[in-house]
């Protein structure tokens, strides 16, 4: 297979330097049986449950606690898959890039169906979130691929913050499901998928730019010149491996 080289890893989230800390104590401390694949697939079956849940909550107040649990399961083992690999020095970049990727894609679609399900949500929000969060993580792919380095939090938000933030809104939601604004009501749920949705779209739009610009700078028309007043950034092209997503 072609050369390999894992890209440089950008995590600048709010609770970035606590989280770290606390995967590296749990993978010191995980029974050796357990491996990197297990916690994989531990994190994918709890968002598949999360959206169950969801789902759910269309009937019982319960499911909105059962989404809650295992969206925290969610990020035991999708945050952990990465470090407990590092630790005993097991990595597989080429392998892990791609599995971490599809599964995140597919427990989003999962996860927002079940909210899109759970009368919580309306269905068009739902399904508008997710195809702003799928744009989102391709446009970070391919930033991966052809900058070299990947991006895994914006605004000091990541994917560990956004779960919280889900969870907090489960337990408003049992109390508070709506909200007025305005003078008019929407479903609390709606308005938070609406900002949301729009923060996506900020951020894309503004790491498109930022991207196409900087490989633009990097790689001008043969015999044309290109003046700025910043240097060209340095292109690497290869694939990259990451730490899991956080990816909703």
């Amino acid at each position: 297979m072609p050369e390999f080289r894992e890209a440089r890893r950008s995590q600048t989230s709010l609770l970035a330097p606590l989280e770290k800390r606390a995967l590296l104590w749990q993978a010191a401390r995980l029974p050796r049986w357990v491996h990197s694949d297990h916690l994989t697939a531990l994190g994918l079956a709890a968002m598949l449950l999360a959206g169950l849940s969801y789902w759910l909550a269309r009937a019982s107040d319960t499911g909105l606690l059962l989404a809650s649990f295992f969206l925290a399961i969610n990020w035991f083992g999708d945050s952990l898959d990465g470090t407990l690999a590092r630790v005993r020095q097991q990595q597989r970049p080429r392998y892990g890039f791609y599995v971490d990727h599809v599964l995140d894609a597919v427990g989003a679609a999962f996860l927002l169906g079940g909210l899109g399900l759970s009368g919580y949500m309306s269905p068009i929000v739902a399904l508008v979130l997710l195809v702003a969060y799928l744009l989102v993580l391709v446009e970070t792919c391919l930033a991966s691929y052809t900058l070299g380095a990947f991006t895994m939090s914006y605004a000091k938000v990541g994917p560990t913050e956004l779960r919280i933030l889900l969870v907090i809104g489960n337990l408003v939601v049992l109390v508070h499901p709506m909200s007025e604004i305005f003078g008019r009501t929407f479903l609390l749920f709606d308005v938070s998928g609406v900002i949301a949705t729009i923060g996506m779209a900020l951020t894309l739009a503004v790491a498109a730019t930022t991207h196409t610009r900087a490989l633009y700078l990097a790689e001008p028309l043969p015999g044309k010149a290109v003046h700025s007043d910043r240097r060209p950034v340095a292109v690497e092209r290869w694939p990259v491996a990451h730490e899991t997503l956080p990816q909703v």
